[in-house]
């Protein structure tokens, strides 16, 4: 019986992009579109700086774009400062299950793998469901969290097959390629708790450029490791510390992941997102926002742990943090009856009566989210007022959620509101449009253009 490592080689070439349904298709286009908007609204980012710095320290016979900046560097690290500029804002997609991530952080290393294969928009598209694919079916099947690891490293391997497919990789080949990237690789869950660093972008985007590296490695004949999930010292035994099995995967009448994968409406923390939906429906009942004296927020136990899971979450010291805190997300909802991207600045970490406000929020578990996870995303907030009124909300599905999403033309609305400012406007115009019709652009490289300052 094929291990793991061959069983996801031998998908990931056999996949084809005449094996996709137009909704999958089109599914694809709407998340690209989607984590572009986001990299293009992350390009002025302090992390983003750093990284294209290092990445044009490089020059490269074999070329890859660096976003907007329209410098370039080798593969991997172009697929690094773009996929650092896809993560910062914390609004890129989600998906749940016993893992949680963002599997668009693996378009970076299928962006740049594309380009140097000098290939189209199909080739982007397939590899892009495949990396949704790998990603969403190993989250299905174990949590790597309670072992002390990072969902970057679920992440790694998704990336590794998005890249060998876009390179057009032989299954050996391929097969090596995850060999080579899992082993190097692994990435601990502390990126995403306590005092949260410029890190937690990078965690992914790292991730990517090193699976970009271990596919130019297998397809210059380099071995890996193996077998690198049975083996005595593999994945089970380091990682999942049990082994599992993979579901089928989509296609041959399986159903694909990416259609299972929600869009944000808010730039943070997925768990967060039927939060703030839930408190700025409270605040449309309020009388007053001045008058609160209690917010109580209840949801499922893995959102509890990830964003209000410690001390530093009511007192958010940067904005990795802030954006990844249920307290000050729910709080600056309260407030100020949205929550965009200026409310990560300093200026607001620093607001007294916001902090003030952060600190009347009660975050607790709610049993009957935890029994509907992943289906849902189940969150009750309760305000009480100083008078004792209560006003109360319940989100299940927020929209941008798979089972509430957003219209193409809120995805569209979403990317020319991170690309003002940065692209042309006529730049746009003429990228959305080729965006909507990859699946007939002949190389990707023409739209990697259309997307610079």
């Amino acid at each position: 019986m094929p291990n793991i490592a061959e069983q996801l080689s031998s998908y990931a070439v056999g996949l084809r992009y005449d094996a996709l349904s137009p909704e999958v298709v089109h599914q694809a286009k709407r998340l690209i579109i989607d984590t572009l908007g986001c990299a293009v609204g992350g390009y002025d980012s302090e992390p983003a700086r750093v990284a294209r710095e290092v990445a044009a320290t490089v020059t490269s016979k074999q070329p890859a774009t660096v976003l907007v900046s329209n410098g370039s560097s080798s593969p991997d690290l172009a697929a690094f400062a773009n996929g650092v500029m896809i993560r910062y804002l914390d609004f890129n997609d989600g998906y749940t299950s016993k893992e949680s991530g963002h599997p668009s952080d693996s378009i970076a290393a299928t962006l740049s793998c594309t380009e140097v294969a000098n290939a189209g928009g199909k080739r982007l598209i397939t590899s892009t469901v495949l990396a949704y694919e790998v990603f969403c079916r190993i989250c299905d099947a174990v949590d790597v969290k309670p072992n002390g690891f990072d969902h970057v490293t679920v992440g790694c391997i998704a990336s590794i097959l998005g890249a060998s497919k876009a390179l057009g990789l032989s299954e050996k080949e391929t097969t090596q390629a995850v060999n080579l990237g899992i082993a190097p690789n692994l990435a601990l869950y502390q990126t995403r708790i306590g005092d949260v660093s410029m890190w937690k972008g990078c965690a992914y985007a790292n991730a990517s450029r090193n699976a970009v590296f271990a596919a130019m490695l297998a397809q210059r004949g380099l071995t890996g490791p193996s077998p690198i999930f049975e083996g005595a010292g593999g994945y089970f035994t380091a990682v999942s510390r049990e082994p599992f099995q993979l579901e089928p995967f989509g296609g041959n009448g399986q159903p694909f992941k990416i259609m299972e994968c929600s869009i944000k409406r808010f730039p943070l923390g997925q768990y967060s997102q039927t939060v703030v939906q839930a408190a700025l429906e409270v605040r449309e009942q309020l009388p007053d926002p001045n008058d609160i004296a209690e917010i109580n927020v209840s949801t499922l136990q893995t959102a509890v742990n990830i964003m209000a899971g410690d001390p530093e979450k009511w007192r958010p010291a940067n904005r990795e943090t802030a954006d990844h805190s249920m307290p000050y997300t729910a709080a600056v909802a309260l407030m100020y009856g949205e929550v965009g991207q200026q409310h990560f600045d300093d200026e607001f970490l620093r607001n007294q009566a916001l902090l003030d406000l952060v600190s009347k929020v009660n975050v607790s578990v709610s049993e009957e989210a935890n029994r509907r996870v992943p289906e849902a995303m189940l969150c009750n907030v309760e305000v009480v007022t100083k008078s004792g009124q209560r006003y109360r909300a319940e989100v299940d599905y927020h929209k941008g959620h798979y089972k509430n999403p957003l219209t193409d033309a809120e995805v569209e609305e979403k990317f020319r509101s991170l690309a003002d400012g940065v692209i042309p406007q006529a730049r746009t115009d003429a990228l959305l449009e080729r965006l909507w019709q990859l699946e007939e652009v002949s190389h990707v490289n023409e739209l990697i253009g259309r997307a610079r300052t």
